[in-house]
């Protein structure tokens, strides 16, 4: 009588394993194969281009700096929402949401429209010699816009979850507001806060639409690595475009592989505070 359930559990189990060996194996798997097609020679020159090259160091500074901007707006976003009461709460919400209800090419044309020659702010700029737009600024601005939300939305469920016991019993133990988030806040939210920065620099990494728009695309100067793979691939560099693409599935590898040392970490600590 207990067929059908295995049955079931099996049908799912093949289902499942059969869309991630179509979806995700076999693209990742074609991805280093034409990488390592000619060569492994050939693949490290591709790497050591200098366009490249320049394009990787610009994408690690980019998310160099996005990333702890989106933690420092997480964090106090977060504590903001699940702590306390306030005028304006479910519009911040709604705008912390916002960058996932729109295209990352209409994030990047806000910043045209803002800050280009002929936006609203061009003219001024260019009177102080300021460029954002096809420039290292307007990469970085657009790419915050899109990977605000990660550490946020990763933090609020938990920390409203947790509620504000422990914070006020700290409190009126006479713990300061420092004391009180590094000694009970922090270390309660410490595993979700860890992914949600996972998160937020895997995205700042590989994000085309919007950095796409403001970039101008100026080989050495403000392409990142996802640019750079479509250059190469416009130009019928076949090899070169999938070695640098190889860059961001290793990425998305070692993200995969953190991702799940924190997960097990995390289920440790809660079975641990349970026991």
């Amino acid at each position: 009588m207990h067929w059908k359930p295995m049955m079931v559990r099996i049908f799912l189990i093949s289902m499942g394993l059969t869309f991630i060996g179509l979806f995700l194996i076999i693209p990742l798997a074609a991805i280093f194969f034409q990488a390592f097609e000619k060569g492994v020679a050939v693949y490290w020159a591709s790497i050591r281009e200098p366009d490249t090259w320049a394009a990787v160091q610009l994408t690690v500074l980019t998310a160099a700096v996005v990333v702890p901007l989106n933690l420092v707006f997480g964090l106090a976003a977060a504590w903001a929402i699940a702590k306390f009461q306030f005028i304006g709460k479910h519009l911040l919400i709604t705008l912390i949401d916002l960058p996932f209800a729109i295209s990352p090419v209409i994030s990047g044309l806000i910043y045209v429209l803002c800050f280009g020659l002929q936006g609203w702010l061009g003219p001024w700029l260019a009177a102080h010699n300021l460029k954002i737009v096809f420039a290292v600024p307007g990469i970085i601005l657009a790419t915050l816009l899109v990977t605000f939300p990660f550490i946020a939305r990763e933090l609020i469920p938990l920390m409203q979850a947790q509620g504000i016991e422990e914070e006020e019993a700290a409190v009126v133990l006479g713990a300061g507001g420092w004391q009180t988030f590094f000694r009970i806040t922090l270390p309660n939210i410490k595993w979700a806060l860890l992914y949600g920065i996972i998160l937020c620099n895997s995205r700042a990494m590989g994000e085309f639409g919007a950095v796409s728009v403001v970039s101008g695309r100026i080989r050495g100067l403000t392409t990142t690595i996802p640019l750079q793979v479509e250059i190469l691939y416009n130009e019928y560099k076949f090899s070169a475009a999938f070695a640098v693409a190889s860059l961001l599935a290793i990425l998305a590898l070692v993200t995969l592989a953190i991702n799940i040392l924190v997960e097990n970490k995390s289920r440790k600590d809660i079975q641990k505070s349970l026991g």
